[in-house]
């Protein structure tokens, strides 16, 4: 059965520095855009980066220049590096990945369970 995970969230101050991971497993044949998003109390889920597997990479105008998204394709696996984390960014960071599972033709979304990042002094 396909998954993804996420893991490396937590509490950091304003300035810091946090890098999230989110892995994937199971029968999968391919992997297409891994991307990440993020969800504060109050608000709708948006998007904060999405990485194609050619490592295309875009960002919400929101975190450009602070985070960095990246993947290794050998492992399966999605990284978001976050710097200068402001209490802004405080939220549930979810992992999200079109793959497509092996004996299948098709590809469909998996999503994490979320990993909680707050920011605060």
């Amino acid at each position: 059965q396909v998954q993804v995970v996420e893991s490396g969230g937590g509490l950091v101050q304003p300035g810091g520095s946090l890098r999230l991971s989110c892995a994937a497993s199971g029968s999968i044949l391919s992997i297409g855009v891994m991307g990440w998003y993020r969800q504060a109390p109050g608000k709708e889920r948006e998007l904060v980066a999405g990485i194609t597997a050619t490592s295309r990479a875009n960002y919400v105008d929101s975190v450009k220049g602070r985070f960095t998204i990246f993947r290794d394709n050998a492992k399966k696996e999605v990284y978001l590096q976050m710097i200068s984390l402001n209490p802004e960014d405080t939220a549930v960071y979810y992992c999200n990945a079109e793959i497509t599972a092996a004996g299948t033709l098709t590809q469909n979304t998996y999503w994490g369970q979320g990993t909680q990042v707050t920011v605060s002094s």
